[in-house]
């Protein structure tokens, strides 16, 4: 099982970014995903989640409800997440991971939001 995030870096408050989890080693089209995220000091919290399949079921933390969507293409064995309206608190290393976190973490992609 293999988990790669990509597409973080650094954006003024106000921006947009949109990130990438490539997934291999397991059934993609078959698992729920979630995107988390940790802050420095702090503690891994969940972002969003996507159902399997066809996606239809998703749900979001809170704080990022309404600039945050998630999105998957089971062709490509990829979760995505686009980011809108960013602000320096969304700054954090951003991990996916199956709906119960039960993968192996990635390595994660850097989102730093700051002018």
């Amino acid at each position: 099982v293999q988990l790669v995030e990509s597409g973080g870096g650094l954006v003024q408050p106000g921006g947009s970014l949109r990130l990438s989890c490539s997934a291999s080693g397991f059934t993609f089209s078959t698992r729920g995903m979630s995107w988390y995220r940790q802050a420095p000091g702090k503690e891994r919290d969940l972002v969003a989640r996507i159902s399997s399949s066809g996606g239809t079921i998703t749900n979001y933390a809170t704080s990022v409800k309404g600039r945050f969507t998630i999105s998957r293409d089971n062709a490509k064995n990829t979760v995505y997440l686009q980011m809108n309206s960013l602000k320096p608190e969304d700054t954090a290393v951003y991990y996916c991971n199956d709906w119960n976190s039960a993968l192996s973490w990635g390595q994660g992609t850097q989102v730093t939001v700051s002018s």
